[in-house]
């Protein structure tokens, strides 16, 4: 039997600082207790933590799509100030997506030896579905929590939690 991960996506101050330059909205202020609650949970039980944080050179190309956001070496790339990062932590930098795309993920989760991922954090239907896309991919049980995560919009919300459920196999928490 495996261990288990928590993947704490894109809890940045560009997403959930309403100053921020891609705000995901009041909601996702809503989930930071819970994301937090479900770290300290996962840390008392040994699991392997894993923050995934978007990071972007100042030229990148998904600003063609979005505002710029989450550019390397500002704060807006940073995590937010209420989830506590620590040294034993793992730290995975995207400018994708998934998380899975130009990282060591699949790296650090097969020298773990992780079988079952837990996620929270934001974009619902972008950066989380995604990366629960390439866990499926990988036969790799992922477990969305309902509460912990958020979306700037409600019914892209709803419909991904819906297709990870359905489509991709997640099991949905809450």
């Amino acid at each position: 039997m495996g261990r288990i991960a928590l993947l704490i996506v894109d809890m940045l101050n560009d997403f959930l600082d309403p100053a921020g330059a891609l705000y995901c909205g009041d909601d996702s202020r809503r989930i930071i207790p819970v994301v937090r609650e479900l770290l300290e949970t996962h840390r008392a039980q040994d699991s392997v933590i894993i923050f995934v944080s978007d990071h972007h050179a100042s030229d990148d190309r998904e600003f063609l799509l979005f505002p710029p956001h989450c550019v390397q070496g500002t704060p807006g790339a940073a995590t937010i100030p209420e989830i506590e990062v620590r040294s034993g932590d793992h730290h995975i930098y995207k400018n994708r997506y998934s998380a899975f795309y130009g990282t060591d993920l699949d790296e650090i989760l097969r020298r773990e030896s992780v079988d079952e991922v837990h996620l929270a954090g934001v974009c619902t239907s972008i950066c989380v579905m995604e990366t629960t896309s390439d866990l499926r991919n990988r036969d790799i049980r992922a477990i969305v929590h309902r509460g912990a995560v958020a979306d700037f919009d409600p019914k892209a919300h709803d419909f991904a939690l819906e297709r990870m459920e359905k489509i991709l196999g997640a099991e949905i928490e809450d």
